[in-house]
């Protein structure tokens, strides 16, 4: 098989990049990698010295392709499908990268750092960092929920390379600071994701691992 994705089922960024997969039906082999096993992490590490998934290797063209956004761009420059995640037309691909970048930026690493401090030693918390992250989220919670009135997608009515980076960051940001009592758009927009085939998918893939995600 041409396609390996080095990746793990929990990954809320590799989570990204098999919304991509499967809504193409790209073929591809998933290998998931375990950083509490030596040789697992050594697997990847061999692959990509950052040691981050997700990874892409393209065996047929001699390819390694990290990091979620430029794995989907990849996809569709050389593996396309029927769904286009960035629009030929340029003021639209514009914009579909512009809210890529505001949901990894500003939903993403914000919930991830939430998260990280619940992970810490009662010693090493950042009550401060968690706050200003929570404050964060906040103001992407109002940008989005403006954005998607009346809207299917993100960027109109077509699904993107921005609805692949939405779907796990508001996954896993509603669970660190809910948006569903409020932001009634993002609510409703939620909704339709977790409806997407691929996006079901990825998720009945991540059930046995969600009991690791830190209450």
């Amino acid at each position: 098989m041409s396609l390996t994705l080095f990746m793990h089922p929990l990954s809320s960024f590799c989570h990204k990049a098999l919304i991509a997969l499967y809504e193409n039906q790209t073929r591809f082999e998933a290998r998931s990698i375990d950083f509490g096993n030596p040789a697992s992490r050594a697997e990847l590490q061999a692959v990509w010295p950052m040691t981050k998934f997700p990874v892409l290797q393209d065996h047929a063209r001699g390819k390694i392709v990290p990091e979620s956004t430029i794995i989907i761009e990849y996809l569709d420059q050389h593996y396309p499908g029927t769904v286009r995640f960035i629009p030929r037309d340029a003021d639209l691909a514009r914009e579909v990268r512009y809210y890529d970048r505001i949901l990894d930026a500003y939903v993403h690493l914000p919930m991830q750092k939430i998260v990280g401090d619940r992970l810490r030693a009662a010693d090493s918390k950042d009550p401060v960092g968690v706050e200003d992250a929570k404050k964060t989220l906040r103001t992407s919670y109002a940008l989005l929920d403006q954005t998607l009135r009346g809207d299917r997608w993100i960027v109109g009515n077509e699904f993107t390379l921005a609805d692949c980076a939405a779907a796990p960051a508001l996954f896993y940001a509603n669970k660190v600071l809910p948006f569903t009592s409020e932001f009634k758009n993002i609510a409703a927009y939620f909704e339709r994701l977790l409806q997407r085939p691929s996006y079901a998918r990825t998720l009945q893939e991540a059930e046995p691992y969600l009991k690791m995600f830190p209450a």
